[in-house]
C-alpha cells in the first residue's frame, strides 16, 4: 500500500460510505415503485418518470456545484447532500399522491448529485496517479448499497410483511447517517486543478459550451414538461420551444466566461456517456418490474436479479484496475458494451435458471461502464477539474433519467395499446374503448393510458389479457434497450483505432505535460 493510499484512506471510506448512499435512494425506490403505482392509481409512463427523477436532479446539483466546488470546499458539499437526503426522505413519508412522491424523490436526487459532485474530482485529486482503479473502486460504493439495500428491503418483506412501503424507505437513512459521522473527522484537500494552477476559464474551456448546452437542454426539456412551458407545433410536432430558449440562453453565458466550445474528443466522450448511464441505470431501474413475471415462474423475487447482478458489478469493480490497467480503458469500455448487449437482449427472452445466465452477462458489462467512464475524462482532461468529470456523471444522470427510464416506460404502454388493438379485432371485443380512456404527459408528448382503476375492476377474463400484455411489454421494453450498447461499443472501437494511430492511450498529466 502507497504513502498515497494510507493518507487518504479516511477520505475514501467517507466518499464510498456516501456513494453506498445515493444507491440505497436507488433501490429502494426500484423496489416499491410498483407499491406506489397500486396506491396511487399511476401509469407505467408515471411510473418511469418517478424512477426517472430520481437520476436528472442529479445534474442540476452535480453541474451547479462542480462550477462553485473549488470555492465553497468538498465538505460543505456533503454537508448539502446530507441535508436533502434528510429532508427528501421526509416528504416521501408524508407522500399523499404523484407529486409529492415526486418532489421527495427530486430533492433526494439533488443531495446524491452534490455527493458525485464531491466524491469525483476528490477521489480524482486522492488517488491523481491511479485515477481509473480508485475510481472505479469508489462506484463499487454503487453496487454495494444496491446489494445491501436490497437485501434489508426483501428481509423486511419476508419477516414484516405489514410494514409498509415507507418503513422500506426509511431504510436509506442508514447510510446517511454513517456518512455524516465519517464526514465530521476529515480534512479535505485542495482540487487537483486548483493545485495545479490551472485558472477557471482554462477548466470551462476544457468541457465547452457545446458540453454546458447538451446539458442545459436535457435539464430544461424536463423542467418545460413538470412545469408545462410553452411549446411550438412545427411539421405535426409539438417543440419546447421556451425550454430550449431557456438552454440556449444558460450556455451563452457559459460561453462568455469560458470562450471555447470544448475539446471536441470530450464532447465524443460526453455524449458516449449517455447511452451507457441509459443501459445501466434506467434497465436498473425498471428490473425488478420487467423481470417480474419470469422470475415468479421460479419461485424468487425480482429484486434478486437486481441484486445478483450488483454482487458483479461490485466485485469486478473492486478489482477493475488491473483489467483496465492491461487492455486500457477503451478496450475494457467496448468489451463491456459488447457483453451488456448480449446479456439484456437474452434477458428479454430468458425463461427459467437462463434468467441468471443473461443477467450474469449483463452485470458483467455494466460493472466498468461509471467508473472507467469518469476515469477517461479525468486522465485526458485533468485541466476540466470538477466540471469536466462531474459534466459526464450529470449528461450520464440526464440521459437516464429523464430519456431512459421514460422511454422503457414508454414502450411498454405501447406495447400494450398494439397488444389490445390486436386482441380487439381478433376477438370483437372493445378493451381499448374500456380502459385506454386516460390522457397523460411526458417529454416524448401527449399519449393514451390506461385507466388504472378501471383495469383493477376489470373481470377476470379482461385481468387476463393484461397480464398476457404486461408480460410481452416487459420484454419488448429490453430488446430495444440492447441497441444502445451496441452503439457504444462500434464508437469505442472506432476511438482505439483512433487513438492508436497517435500512439495509443496515455494519461494526461498536470505537471508532466510535454
Amino acid at each position: 500500500m502507497t504513502t498515497e493510499t494510507k493518507g487518504n484512506g479516511g477520505l475514501f471510506a467517507m466518499s464510498f460510505a456516501a456513494i453506498t448512499a445515493t444507491s440505497f435512494c436507488f433501490i429502494l425506490r426500484a423496489l416499491v415503485i410498483g407499491h406506489w403505482g397500486t396506491e396511487f392509481a399511476l401509469s407505467e409512463t408515471q411510473k418511469g418518470e418517478l424512477a426517472g427523477v430520481g437520476l436528472w436532479p442529479f445534474a442540476i446539483s452535480i453541474v451547479l456545484i462542480s462550477l462553485v466546488i473549488d470555492k465553497v470546499g468538498f465538505k460543505l458539499t456533503y454537508w448539502f447532500a446530507a441535508i436533502c437526503h434528510i429532508v427528501g426522505l421526509g416528504l416521501l413519508f408524508m407522500a399523499n399522491g404523484y407529486w409529492m412522491l415526486y418532489i421527495g424523490t427530486f430533492i433526494m436526487a439533488l443531495g446524491n448529485g452534490a455527493v458525485e459532485a464531491a466524491a469525483n474530482p476528490l477521489i480524482a485529486t486522492a488517488y491523481s496517479h491511479d485515477k481509473p482503479k480508485w475510481l472505479n473502486r469508489l462506484h463499487a460504493g454503487w453496487p454495494g448499497g444496491m446489494i445491501l439495500g436490497g437485501l434489508l428491503a426483501m428481509a423486511l418483506g419476508y419477516f414484516a410483511p405489514e410494514a409498509g412501503w415507507r418503513v422500506t424507505v426509511g431504510l436509506m437513512i442508514i447510510p446517511v447517517l454513517v456518512y455524516t459521522f465519517l464526514l465530521l473527522k476529515q480534512k479535505f484537500p485542495v482540487s487537483e486543478r486548483v493545485a495545479h494552477g490551472v485558472s477557471y476559464k482554462t477548466m470551462l474551456g476544457e468541457a465547452g459550451y457545446i458540453s454546458a448546452f447538451i446539458l442545459a437542454a436535457l435539464i430544461m426539456l424536463e423542467i418545460g414538461r413538470v412545469f408545462s412551458l410553452p411549446t411550438v407545433d412545427l411539421m405535426g410536432m409539438s417543440l419546447p420551444a421556451v425550454a430550449l430558449g431557456i438552454a440556449f440562453a444558460a450556455a451563452l453565458v457559459y460561453a462568455f466566461f469560458a470562450g471555447s466550445p470544448g475539446r471536441p474528443l470530450y464532447i465524443l466522450l460526453l455524449v458516449l456517456m449517455m447511452p451507457l448511464a441509459v443501459t445501466e441505470l434506467a434497465t436498473d431501474s425498471w428490473i425488478s418490474e420487467l423481470m417480474g413475471p419470469e422470475m415468479q415462474k421460479i419461485g424468487l423475487a425480482a429484486g434478486w436479479v437486481l441484486i445478483y447482478t450488483n454482487l458483479i458489478v461490485f466485485v469486478i469493480r473492486i478489482f477493475a484496475g488491473t483489467l483496465i490497467e492491461k487492455f486500457k480503458p477503451l478496450g475494457v469500455l467496448a468489451f463491456a458494451s459488447a457483453v451488456a448487449a448480449v446479456g439484456i437482449f437474452m434477458m428479454a427472452g430468458a425463461t427459467g435458471p437462463a434468467i441468471l445466465a443473461a443477467a450474469t452477462l449483463y452485470g458483467i458489462g455494466k460493472s466498468f461502464f461509471w467508473g472507467t467512464s469518469m476515469a477517461v475524462a479525468s486522465e485526458q482532461f485533468p485541466k476540466a477539474g470538477a466540471i469536466g468529470i462531474n459534466m459526464f456523471g450529470g449528461a450520464g444522470m440526464l440521459a437516464a433519467g429523464i430519456l431512459g427510464t421514460v422511454l422503457l416506460g414508454a414502450t411498454q404502454d405501447a406495447s400494450t395499446r398494439e397488444g389490445l388493438k390486436r386482441h380487439d379485432e381478433a376477438h370483437g371485443t372493445s378493451l381499448i374503448a374500456t380502459y385506454l380512456t386516460q390522457e397523460k404527459v411526458s417529454i416524448l408528448g401527449k399519449y393514451p393510458a390506461l385507466d388504472e382503476a378501471a383495469v383493477a375492476a376489470a373481470p377476470e377474463a379482461d385481468k387476463a389479457v393484461f397480464t398476457d400484455l404486461a408480460v410481452t411489454a416487459k420484454k419488448d421494453a429490453l430488446k430495444e434497450m440492447a441497441l444502445l450498447p451496441i452503439f457504444t461499443l462500434l464508437v469505442y472501437l472506432g476511438l482505439i483505432l483512433w487513438f492508436r494511430r497517435r500512439g495509443g492511450y496515455k494519461p494526461v498529466v498536470l505537471g508532466e505535460e510535454k
